[in-house]
């Protein structure tokens, strides 16, 4: 036994001595470099092909390099004896490796049927299988060569000017480059070394992944506290269907199809608010995933070893979408309202029914004002456009409406107004015949050498005197527009307004949340100024027009 394994072992020696390390095969027509290595004469002249644009010929072993494409002749010993080795019954040993794939990155000294590629060599920019790495790690002279994860795309690091590595960055191009660029194109740029620009960009994306996870905990209360708003629905819905079936036990039969009338409502009402609580958890969880998707992204970006691949795929992946707006819970008043409706019925019901029924209507429950987020585009803003028309009883009588009451300009002369105590008497001004709620959008354009206050207010805002103006009173919000500049008044209070000059404003309001924004209009939008308060009456569209302006409300689409 000891005799048989000692011929094993030398057998094997002696496949591996007669092998061409570029096809890992037994040699065929041998020949041997000036440096001692010995190929198959096929192999090394296909080797040599490759790097005929290069003009620079190494030895695949020990990367030693040839000053001109050596001429190779037979190694007729060699042959001799790996003929002499055949009639034995000697045959190279089969590679026991992973050959490569369509989608692995193949070895490029492999002939023949190629094996999966061990490292890539930045140097090098070749890819080797673990044979053929052999030489990057006895051989002193690749000890500084830098060894990745196999890549195909490691060409890309070439300069196609200079057929050299790049291992600068242009800042100012943003791009990598080789040394000599900065002499040409690149000349006085702003450059850095690739692991400079690495390192910087590593602490940055080490930032936005802080960010993301700040982000992902936000979000997890966020979801939290809905749970509990979600409980804390369904307690008191529970608490008024169970008080509302108490006093309707104590009615006549004729009673018992409206406690389950009103029963109904509540559960209606409570699954509407339970499901949009819901749905905005979904939302919200939705946020959380892909957070936690892009932070997976980055953290991989992270750990990628090539400088230039790591700045090629950064600004892509580096990228953020825009955070939900965080959720705003408004004071909680539930379903009590209905056992108080519930009780007083109680004790009027006599009279009631000797007169009639009176349905009872369940007073509106907000339970949970959903974030909605504002629209960002003139796209987004128009789902919310509403039709608007000014009010011929609330104009002054110098003013004219025109274009079906949507346009207004200042006339000299009286108009032929009856006599309303809605009018405005001394001011200029106008409001609009719809009330305004929940969410809206219109628009205003202005022409002339006058300005125009687009404005916001309440129905009872006084109709005469100083206090009447728009902005100078806490019933009304007033944008003053003029050219070249704008003002924003409320109460009194002036609030100077930055933003580019156009003869269009457009006014969103959303009344439930208590925003008012007002915005520039033209190509894009720039938002103006914006409002976050309590609105306790409906809105009305108002308009102040100067001497030498008209203004329209326009028909937007």
């Amino acid at each position: 036994l000891p005799l048989r394994a000692e011929m094993a072992q030398r057998n094997q020696l002696d496949r591996e001595s007669f092998s061409c390390s570029i096809c890992l095969d037994q040699l065929k027509d041998p020949v041997t470099t000036s440096c001692g290595h010995s190929y198959c004469m096929n192999c090394i002249k296909s080797h040599w092909d490759a790097e005929d644009q290069r003009k620079r010929y190494s030895c695949p072993e020990c990367r030693e390099v040839f000053r001109r494409r050596p001429v190779l002749k037979k190694n007729t010993m060699l042959a001799a004896l790996v003929e002499q080795l055949k009639k034995t019954g000697l045959q190279a040993a089969p590679a026991d490796h992973c050959y490569a794939g369509p989608e692995d990155v193949a070895c490029e000294f492999c002939t023949g049927r190629k094996l999966k590629a061990f490292k890539s060599c930045l140097v090098c920019l070749a890819s080797y299988c673990e044979n053929h790495l052999q030489s990057h790690y006895e051989s002193p002279t690749f000890k500084k060569h830098k060894l990745v994860e196999p890549s195909k795309k490691h060409q890309e690091n070439v300069c196609s000017r200079h057929d050299e590595v790049m291992e600068i960055f242009c800042r100012t191009d943003k791009k990598s480059i080789y040394y000599l660029c900065t002499m040409d194109d690149h000349k006085g740029h702003d450059t850095v070394s690739a692991a400079a620009e690495r390192t910087e960009r590593q602490r940055e994306l080490e930032v936005s992944r802080l960010n993301i996870q700040q982000r992902i905990q936000d979000r997890e209360k966020d979801v939290k506290l809905l749970q509990q708003e979600v409980e804390a629905v369904s307690r008191s819905a529970d608490k008024a269907v169970e008080d509302s079936e108490k006093i309707f036990t104590q009615l006549i039969r004729l009673l018992q199809k409206r406690s389950s009338d009103v029963k109904q409502q509540i559960r209606s009402q409570q699954e509407t608010e339970v499901s949009r609580v819901k749905e905005l958890q979904e939302k919200l969880q939705q946020e959380i995933t892909e957070l936690k998707r892009k932070d997976a992204e980055l953290k991989q970006l992270s750990h990628t070893e090539d400088h230039n691949q790591f700045l090629h795929n950064y600004p892509s992946v580096s990228q953020l979408s825009e955070p939900t707006d965080s959720i705003n819970i408004r004071p909680l008043r539930y379903f009590e309202d209905v056992t108080a409706a519930v009780s007083e019925l109680r004790d009027l019901l006599q009279d009631i029914l000797r007169d009639k029924w009176t349905n009872i209507s369940l007073t509106e429950t907000e339970v949970v004002i959903l974030p909605e987020p504002e629209p960002k585009t003139r796209a987004e803003f128009l789902k919310y456009s509403c039709e608007i028309t000014l009010d011929p009883n609330t104009a002054n009588t110098t003013l004219l409406l025109s274009e079906g009451n949507r346009k207004v300009e200042y006339t000299f002369k009286q108009q032929s107004y009856s006599s309303q105590t809605d009018r405005f008497t001394d001011h200029l001004q106008v409001l609009s015949r719809e009330s305004l709620t929940g969410r809206c959008y219109w628009e205003v354009e202005w022409r002339g050498w006058g300005g125009v206050d687009v404005a916001v207010a309440y129905k009872n805002i006084s109709r005469a005197g100083s206090e009447s103006i728009f902005g100078r009173n806490d019933k009304s919000w007033c944008l003053d527009c003029d050219f070249n500049s704008y003002l924003f008044r409320f109460n009194n209070i002036e609030t100077p307004v930055s933003g580019p000059d156009s003869s269009r404003v457009g006014v969103y309001l959303d009344h439930r949340a208590g925003i008012l924004s007002f915005y520039s209009v033209s190509e894009t939008m720039t938002l103006l100024h914006r409002v976050q308060t309590t609105f306790t009456q409906p809105l009305y569209a108002g308009l102040y027009v100067y001497f030498g302006a008209t203004a329209e409300l326009c028909k937007v689409k």
